[in-house]
């Protein structure tokens, strides 16, 4: 099997698990260009644990982890992916020394993982195991953690980071979901992304050093970090793609990148 990418997706609001526009169209067309995995690794911003762990059960359950103020549709959504007992212990190796605890059901498939795989992978027929974040540990611990993964990549395994590089729900314009991005929201998202493109992962760890324009678009660090893994996941000769690529309600980004190797000519 060959070499997979390793992708970042912006996930936004879980509303968009019931949405049809051109972010979910967007989503779709990249699982189908990633082709089936034999697995997926996924770390979401909404699975934070104090040490690290994995989720090792055979059928893990789908958690509507968000307030009652959402409709019952939403909560009605199941994406009954299989999970990787077998994938889960293979993580566990790979993060050696790093203790591992084999979750078999405390957690589960989180929002952040199914409001976007249920788009991507529509048909849950791929088996996917989550990774927590230890929420303890300052960004370089997550991105040099993040570094062990990438050999899953070679063995058939997507590795998917979910969250957003600008997460400010306070600040947002709940009124103009299209409406410009805030100038401190665009210049961070712009930043991080050179230093996607630059293949710079330190400025991207190092991104306090923006001052201001950190603190607003990280007000906490939750939704930044599964990036940092996919940024650790990165092998040499990978490009990145970004798409979707756009802010929404002025401090919301929904940027996502795939990182994968050069296409043979």
């Amino acid at each position: 099997m060959s070499r997979m990418p390793v992708v970042f997706f912006g996930h936004g609001s879980p509303m968009i698990a019931l949405q049809a526009n051109d972010t979910t169209r967007a989503w779709a067309a990249m699982g189908a260009a990633f082709g089936k995995p034999k697995a997926i690794l996924c770390i979401s911003a909404h699975w934070l644990t104090q040490g690290v762990a994995v989720t090792a059960m055979a059928a893990p359950r789908t958690i509507h982890d968000f307030g009652a103020s959402f409709p019952k549709a939403l909560f009605d959504v199941q994406y009954p992916a299989p999970g990787s007992p077998e994938l889960a212990a293979r993580v566990r190796e790979l993060l050696a020394p790093q203790p591992v605890a084999l979750d078999h059901q405390a957690w589960g498939l989180d929002h952040g993982t199914w409001s976007v795989l249920c788009k991507a992978y529509p048909d849950a027929d791929v088996p996917v195991v989550q990774l927590s974040m230890d929420a303890t540990r300052l960004p370089q611990w997550h991105f040099d953690l993040a570094k062990r993964l990438a050999p899953l990549r070679d063995e058939g395994v997507l590795i998917v980071g979910t969250g957003n590089i600008v997460h400010n729900l306070s600040a947002m314009d709940w009124g103009a979901q299209h409406g410009p991005p805030y100038d401190w929201a665009a210049r961070f998202n712009d930043y991080v992304k050179q230093a996607i493109l630059d293949d710079a992962p330190q400025r991207a760890v190092d991104f306090a050093s923006q001052g201001q324009d950190a603190v607003r678009s990280v007000p906490t660090p939750d939704h930044y970090w599964p990036l940092l893994y996919v940024l650790g996941a990165r092998l040499p000769g990978d490009v990145a793609t970004f798409g979707p690529d756009h802010i929404e309600h002025g401090s919301l980004s929904m940027t996502s990148v795939t990182l994968s190797a050069v296409p043979s000519p």
